[in-house]
């Protein structure tokens, strides 16, 4: 499923135009990183959890030189589905 078969599925669910609904859909992605970019977790209950986690700064290696890079700390979003999520895919 792509961003525009969930929206369709949106609409026809809800009963919405497919413009209101993607409007919808557009808005709840808007809501999490807003939320994430604040460091902020959002908890979905029997859905899942958004979150992130902070990487720290390391030291890799080039694979065609071998030469030693540093790689920068950084954020990264993450996942973790809930208890209904998982029950539901697994039922």
């Amino acid at each position: 499923m792509n961003k525009q078969d969930l929206i369709g599925a949106v609409a026809d669910l809800s009963a919405l135009s497919k413009t209101d609904a993607g409007r919808a859909v557009e808005a709840v992605f808007d809501v999490i990183v807003a939320a994430l970019k604040k460091d902020d977790e959002v908890r979905l209950v029997g859905f899942g959890t958004f979150l992130i986690t902070k990487r720290k700064a390391s030291s890799g290696r080039n694979p065609r030189t071998g030469e030693e890079i540093k790689i920068k700390a950084s954020n990264t979003p993450k996942f973790r589905a809930g208890k209904g999520l998982k029950d539901a895919v697994n039922s």
